[in-house]
């Protein structure tokens, strides 16, 4: 009988894959990055990001629409823009940018992150800054200040009906907005049209009334996104279409309209049977624009999106080292880790969210069903089942052979969320966080970019 670990990987899953396969000591490859040597350099627990990650999904997606565009004979422009809340660190950024790309912003400071950028050359004119959100009076006036500064290619998306008029008091040139649908969500949601952005009824009677006579405005973009994302089910298509149909009929209003906002909303890989048709799917999606514009007679828009996830997510990662196994009962096994989901993981513990989980050696071994708990007291802090199986495998415990665990594909939210460099839960600190980047020569180079917080940090914030 086969028992073993790696037995149980290759029983479950097609093993070895892309991103994940064993060196010849059967140990966890991660892009070919050895993690047991991170281990022994740097200590657990540790998060790390791998730049090189991004830049390859961005132009993974750049192919996708432009062998869409090919396919479907689709002649309009493609732009990918970088949702900025996955991720808002300056290394993140300026790997996004090396690849030609554009910015979707979310609150007032994206705008002082874009003048950084724009001062050290990282954005210039030719870079669409495009300012989605609620606009609070801060962002309503960075956003001010960014258009009149000469940036003719920032995009205010108009999210309700007072917006437009609280931007224009006080934009001096003419400049362009886009305006946000607020679609419907899943029957499974607890409501049932989005918060943000305004219903498919009312776009075009404001437009009618508030932008068509208005000589500073013009109107270059409709916004559509769907919370749960781009998914092959009837609702994502529905919608789709519905969206198509207002876009169609306020281009006949609206001459100047030639863009199309599909948002963000591509999944990740978060568990080794992950199996999504990314190319079915863009496919389908120029098929149906395009179709609908034929149908309706209007020229084809040139397609934005706004992936955050997909850009960051497969970038990053968590180490944690097993302390200790305890046996609460006659079917329970509880492997404690030396750090806390719920600081370090929150969306695992918020919203059930599930990663790539494997352990980084001891893949001779034979394994068991566990729970993996952290450190708080928190009765929330654990994991407990994989994206597609009812519980977690890993090598069985042996208090003298030590058991490294990884998350991988962690790269998106989970710091912003976690609260990133300030106060947690049970003062359980934040691990040391690493850059890990290719030289010119293919070569792996790693840098430390914040340490693990100190007693020093905490009784500082806590005003001691």
């Amino acid at each position: 009988m086969n028992s073993l670990y790696i037995d149980f990987i290759r029983q479950n899953y097609d093993f070895p894959q892309e991103d994940f396969r064993l060196n010849q000591e059967n140990n966890l490859l991660f892009h070919e990055i050895d993690l047991m040597q991170l281990v022994k350099e740097y200590d657990t627990p540790l998060r790390f990001t791998y730049l090189p990650a991004i830049s390859k999904n961005i132009n993974r997606a750049k192919l996708w629409f432009k062998n869409a565009m090919q396919k479907h004979g689709y002649p309009a422009k493609y732009h990918y823009a970088y949702c900025t809340k996955s991720a808002h660190f300056k290394h993140v950024l300026n790997e996004v940018l090396k690849n030609n790309t554009h910015i979707e912003t979310s609150s007032a400071f994206d705008i002082n992150i874009v003048q950084n950028l724009i001062k050290e050359g990282k954005i210039n004119h030719n870079t669409y800054i495009i300012c989605n959100g609620f606009k609070r009076n801060q962002y309503i006036l960075n956003i001010q200040e960014l258009i009149n500064s000469g940036h003719k290619k920032c995009i205010p998306v108009i999210d309700n009906f007072k917006e437009l008029e609280l931007l224009q008091s006080g934009i001096k040139p003419d400049f362009e907005i886009g305006i946000r649908i607020a679609a419907e969500e899943e029957p499974n949601f607890e409501f049932y049209t989005s918060r943000l952005g305004i219903g498919y009824r009312d776009i075009v009677p404001f437009y009618l009334s508030k932008v068509k006579n208005n000589k500073q405005v013009r109107l270059k973009m409709l916004h559509f996104f769907i919370n749960s994302g781009i998914k092959d089910n009837v609702h994502y298509w529905n919608e789709l279409d519905k969206c198509l149909n207002v876009y169609i009929e306020l281009k006949k209003e609206c001459p100047v309209l030639n863009s199309l906002n599909i948002g963000g909303g591509f999944p990740i890989k978060d568990t080794l049977a992950f199996d999504y048709d990314y190319q079915y799917i863009v496919d389908e999606i120029i098929y149906r624009i395009k179709n609908a514009c034929d149908i309706g007679g209007v020229e084809y828009p040139d397609i934005f999106t706004e992936f955050g996830s997909f850009t960051v997510g497969e970038a990053g990662g968590i180490i944690y080292k097993v302390l200790y196994q305890k046996q609460q009962n006659d079917r329970e096994k509880w492997l404690m880790i030396n750090s806390s989901f719920i600081t370090t993981l929150p969306d695992s513990w918020a919203i059930k969210k599930r990663f790539v989980l494997l352990p980084l050696n001891r893949w001779n071994m034979h394994y068991e069903r566990v729970l993996l708990g952290g450190l708080t007291c928190d009765s929330d802090d654990y994991y407990n089942m994989e994206r597609h199986i009812d519980g977690v495998y890993l090598p069985k415990y042996q208090e003298n052979k030590p058991l490294y665990i990884g998350f991988f594909n962690t790269g998106a939210y989970q710091e912003s969320i976690g609260g990133y460099g300030g106060l947690q839960h049970c003062l359980i600190p934040q691990p040391r966080h690493i850059i890990i980047d290719k030289d010119k020569n293919g070569n792996l180079n790693t840098r430390i970019f914040r340490e693990a917080q100190s007693q020093d940090d905490f009784m500082k914030i806590l005003g001691y």
